[in-house]
C-alpha cells in the first residue's frame, strides 16, 4: 500500500488492529456457540466478553514479540488474548484450525472492501450522469481507429461509460455475494472436531454465507473471481481515462481536466497544462490488475491446503481495493469537474470539410438506383479530394458539382444528406435504454 494513493476508510480495513479485532469476534462467537452445544462450560465465551467489553487496545507489537518466537500468526494471537483473560481463554479456538479464522477473516475484509467500492461506483455514476445530461445533445465528432467517422454527442459518450460502470457495479455485487462466505471447518474441512452449527452461527454474527464444502480453506476460485472483477472494473476506469487524455490532447482539446489555480504543469514549460490525473489512472489500473493473475494462480492448493496463497493475499487484499479505491474517487473527480470546450468539438467536427456525412450521401445514392459499388466509388473519389486538401475543400459542394452525383440526385437532396441533427435522433431511445428515463 502506498500511502499516495490511499484512502482512510479503505486503509482501516487492513490495519493489523482492525484484522485481530475480526479474528477475537470468530473465536468469541465459535467459543459462544461451544458453550451452548456444551462442548465448553459458558464462562470461556462470557470470560472473553467480559474482557472485550473494556475495550481494550490491540497491542500490536506484543502480538508481534510472541509471533517472533512461535512463527505462527494465530497462535500469537490466541496466547496474547489468553494472558488478556486468563484460564478461561483456554476454551477458544477449540476443535478449529488456523484456516478457520484467517479465512473467514479475509472474507469479511474483502466484504467491508466491496461495499466502500460499491459506494464509489456509486459516486461515479452520479457523476457521469449529470455530466451525460447536461451534454445529451453538444455535438462532437465520433472517431474509429483514431480517425474522424461520424458526429455524435459528448452526452452520449458519458452514457456509454455510465452503462459500463453499471455492469461494473452488478459484476461487484456478485463478487462480493460470492467472497462473503464462513469456513469454520476445522482441519481439512471435515467437522470431525467441531460441530457444523457452529460454523453456521459464525457466519450469521458475521453476515457471511456458510462454504457449502472447504477443504481446509475456503476455495480459492472465489478469491479469483473477486481480484478478476477488481481487474475489470480497473480496466474500464482506464477506457475513460485514456478517453479523457485524448480529448485534451493540444491538436483535439475538446475536453481537458480541471486546472487549479497554482498548479503548474512542468518544471521546464510554464505552458504546459498535462491529463496527469488521468494518466495516473492508467497506472493505477495497471496495478489493479496485476493482481489477478497471482489470484488465478492461487486457485490450484496442495491436496486440503498449503500456504502458497497466503503471502500472495497479504499483498494483493490491501493493495488492490485500496488502490481501486482511490482510483473511483479519482476518476469521479475528474468527471465531476471536467472542462469541456463545445466549440472546439464543433470546430473539430467541421474540419475535414464534411467527410462525416459521406455514409449518408452512399446510403441516398444506393436507394436511388445505383448499385452499391458504384455509390461508394462516387463518394469516395469526391471524399479522397476533401481528405487531401486537408479539409479546405467541400464534400457538399464538389458532390454537387460531380455530373455522375447530379445524375442521380438533385442539390436539395445532397444538401439534406449534410444536416448535423440526422445523426441525434435516436439519442433520447439511447438515454432512455441507459438512465430509464
Amino acid at each position: 500500500m502506498v500511502p499516495r494513493y490511499a484512502r482512510p476508510a479503505m486503509t482501516a480495513i487492513w490495519e493489523p488492529e482492525a484484522r485481530y479485532r475480526i479474528w477475537f469476534e470468530i473465536e468469541a462467537h465459535a467459543t459462544e456457540k461451544l458453550g451452548e452445544l456444551g462442548v465448553v462450560p459458558p464462562s470461556g465465551a462470557k470470560a472473553l466478553r467480559d474482557w472485550w467489553a473494556t475495550n481494550p487496545a490491540i497491542d500490536v507489537a506484543a502480538i508481534d514479540a510472541i509471533e517472533a518466537v512461535t512463527k505462527h500468526d494465530v497462535i500469537a494471537f490466541l496466547d496474547w488474548v489468553a494472558q488478556q483473560v486468563g484460564p478461561e481463554a483456554r476454551f477458544m479456538h477449540q476443535g478449529m484450525t488456523s484456516s478457520d479464522v484467517l479465512d473467514t477473516t479475509l472474507a469479511v475484509q474483502l466484504a467491508r472492501a466491496a461495499d466502500l467500492l460499491l459506494e464509489d461506483i456509486d459516486a461515479l455514476l452520479a457523476a457521469i450522469k449529470r455530466r451525460a445530461l447536461e451534454h445529451k445533445y453538444t455535438p462532437t465528432i465520433g472517431r474509429s481507429h483514431g480517425i474522424h467517422a461520424e458526429p455524435t454527442t459528448f452526452g452520449k459518450k458519458l452514457a456509454e461509460a455510465y452503462a459500463e460502470f453499471v455492469r461494473c457495479r452488478t459484476r461487484l455485487e456478485h463478487a462480493r455475494a460470492e467472497i462473503a462466505t464462513c469456513a469454520i471447518s476445522g482441519a481439512v474441512g471435515t467437522f470431525a472436531n467441531i460441530d457444523p452449527s457452529v460454523e453456521e452461527y459464525v457466519a450469521e454474527k458475521l453476515g457471511l454465507a456458510v462454504e457449502p464444502v472447504s477443504t481446509q480453506v475456503i476455495p480459492r476460485d472465489r478469491h479469483a473471481m473477486f481480484f478478476a472483477t477488481l481487474g475489470v472494473i480497473a480496466s474500464s476506469i482506464e477506457r475513460l481515462a485514456v478517453e479523457i487524455r485524448h480529448l485534451q490532447r493540444t491538436e483535439v482539446l475538446e475536453a481537458e481536466e480541471y486546472f487549479s489555480p497554482g498548479q503548474k504543469g512542468s518544471s521546464a514549460m510554464p505552458h504546459k497544462r498535462n491529463p496527469v490525473l488521468t494518466e495516473n489512472l492508467t497506472g493505477l489500473a495497471r496495478m489493479v490488475r496485476s493482481a489477478v493473475t497471482p489470484a488465478l494462480e492461487n486457485v490450484a492448493l496442495w491436496h486440503e491446503r498449503d500456504i502458497s496463497h497466503s503471502s500472495v493475499e497479504r499483498f494483493i487484499g490491501p493493495d488492490a481495493t485500496i488502490t481501486l479505491d482511490f482510483a473511483l474517487a479519482r476518476l469521479t473527480s475528474v468527471v465531476d469537474k471536467l472542462v469541456v470546450y463545445p466549440e472546439r468539438m464543433e470546430k473539430n467536427l467541421n474540419k475535414m470539410g464534411g467527410l462525416v456525412h459521406s455514409q449518408r450521401v452512399l446510403l441516398a445514392l444506393t436507394q436511388a438506383g445505383l448499385e452499391r459499388d458504384a455509390s461508394y466509388r462516387l463518394v469516395q473519389r469526391n471524399a479522397m479530394k476533401v481528405w487531401e486538401s486537408d479539409g479546405q475543400l467541400s464534400l457538399l459542394e464538389l458532390l454537387k458539382a460531380d455530373p455522375e452525383v447530379a445524375a442521380v440526385l438533385t442539390a436539395e437532396q445532397i444538401e439534406e444528406k449534410f444536416n448535423l441533427d440526422y445523426h441525434f435522433k435516436a439519442i433520447d431511445t439511447i438515454f432512455a435504454r441507459v438512465f430509464g428515463e
